[in-house]
């Protein structure tokens, strides 16, 4: 997770509270009255924290017995290399419908998109896929070639898959979900957001939700008619060099040494999506943690005040249940 200025945050906290909805412009898409859940989760950062591979296990286990019609795991999973590939397969297995999206730090060590792509079982770095009642478009925010870059992890959707996006979007006969791994709008968003939200406001009528990973907060706004979701991490929240700190043992620690720059949640954080086209309703049922040693406000942490990280700096993902 990078940094992110106190700017970018309160550009969107002002239309934080706005609340979901599927209006009935987007109902109409729907061609049967199958429910659809999905499951999601993001950021869990094998390399980083301690204990991946149990957060993973204990997302799927519930997973299992809630029996979605897909699993999506939205980015930073796990560097491709040759301890983490068992990981990767446990996903994969797990269910039919296995979904990856790219994240920035899935490249890590060298690593190629091509040979994540390969490594994590994907059809391409963006995609379409039929979920029954709806289609999902996954997309990459891991494009070279921005003119407005700074430096750093690529964040940026080029020109080809924009005109990609706009091709799925107009062929697109169902309601669809966005989903990327970088925020298209809100807190630390790509370096061409306002591309993005033009076009998929233009096709506002046919999507749900944007759903994006990346920057360990639970929020959620909504621009140009166009629902945006932050998904929370299921491992932690960063707080970087200056905050380092020892919130476990110090074997640990020695083992996992970025683990002194974060503030690690105590259980997996995950969400199930559910769609129900019959109610006209879209919830999001999700998991509720506690910290691990000091919250970012214990530690002075100072880029959200402290009503902004009491507001959406906690560890959870937010229950939320609307009715169109």
């Amino acid at each position: 997770m990078p940094a992110f200025s106190r700017r970018d945050f309160l550009k969107t906290s002002s239309v934080s509270l706005l609340s979901l909805a599927i209006p009935e412009s987007t109902l109409r898409f729907f061609q049967s009255r199958e429910l659809a859940k999905i499951g999601l989760i993001t950021d869990l950062h094998v390399d980083i924290i301690h204990d991946g591979a149990d957060r993973l296990e204990a997302f799927l286990e519930k997973m299992a017995d809630e029996n979605p019609q897909a699993l999506i795991q939205m980015g930073d999973f796990a560097i491709p290399k040759k301890e983490n590939l068992s990981l990767i397969q446990r996903f994969n297995q797990a269910h039919p419908h296995a979904f990856h999206i790219l994240g920035n730090h899935d490249m890590d060590g060298g690593y190629s998109r091509e040979e994540v792509v390969k490594a994590f079982g994907m059809q391409s770095r963006y995609y379409a896929a039929d979920l029954g009642a709806i289609q999902l478009l996954v997309l990459d925010g891991n494009d070279t070639g921005s003119p407005t870059s700074k430096g750093g992890y690529p964040s940026y959707i080029g020109p080809e898959q924009q005109t990609w996006l706009i091709e799925q979007l107009e062929q697109a006969g169902k309601p669809v979900l966005i989903a990327s791994h970088q925020p298209i709008a809100g807190i630390y968003t790509i370096d061409n957001p306002t591309e993005i939200q033009e076009i998929l406001s233009r096709f506002s009528s046919k999507i749900l939700l944007a759903i994006n990973g990346h920057a360990h907060v639970d929020q959620h706004i909504r621009v140009g008619g166009v629902n945006y979701l932050h998904l929370n991490s299921a491992s932690y929240y960063w707080v970087g060099e200056k905050l380092a700190h020892q919130s476990l043992s110090a074997e640990l620690h020695q083992e996992y040494p970025s683990l002194q720059f974060t503030c690690p949640y105590d259980a997996s954080l995950f969400a199930m999506l559910t769609i129900d086209p019959v109610l006209g309703e879209l919830r999001v049922s999700g998991q509720k943690s506690s910290w691990i040693g000091p919250s970012p406000l214990e530690l002075g942490y100072a880029i959200l005040s402290e009503e902004e990280q009491k507001r959406y700096l906690n560890p959870q993902i937010s229950d939320r249940s609307i009715k169109a």
